[in-house]
């Protein structure tokens, strides 16, 4: 088949219509998954009574985790180093918190802050009266 510059168009149109498709597709992609960490993120804090985002060898995730446990109370912890999203968490926590670092806690949907914060929270008996309304 000869190659005419119409069929050449065509070609090209088309190869441009594909490549279209497949950029499209991978922003959907890229936006969905974006999307889906920060939309773990809303419904984990929201859903959860306590909540840790943590880094499992962390040692002010440790000390967050164990004035929990002293309170008797079971925290639900997202390891953000066990995920394979947990660099993407922390972005997400930077844009919600201003901050990145571990751990940040919340209780009944709102930011405590991170080890130091909770510690404060505790002594001042903030903490209990926080996790005593629902």
């Amino acid at each position: 088949m000869k190659m005419t510059i119409k069929n050449y168009s065509r070609e090209v149109a088309s190869f441009l219509l594909v490549l279209s498709l497949f950029v499209l597709i991978n922003a959907a992609i890229v936006a969905y998954a974006s999307n889906s960490a920060a939309a773990f993120v809303q419904n984990v804090i929201h859903s959860q009574k306590i909540v840790i985002f943590s880094k499992s060898y962390c040692p002010y995730c440790m000390r967050a985790k164990r004035m929990f446990s002293e309170l008797h109370e079971q925290p639900y912890v997202v390891e953000l180093d066990l995920r394979d999203d947990g660099a993407q968490i922390q972005y997400i926590l930077l844009d919600l918190v201003g901050r990145r670092t571990v751990p940040q806690v919340f209780v009944n949907g709102r930011h405590i802050g991170g080890s130091d914060d909770l510690k404060a929270a505790v002594q001042s008996g903030q903490l209990q009266k926080l996790m005593a309304t629902d």
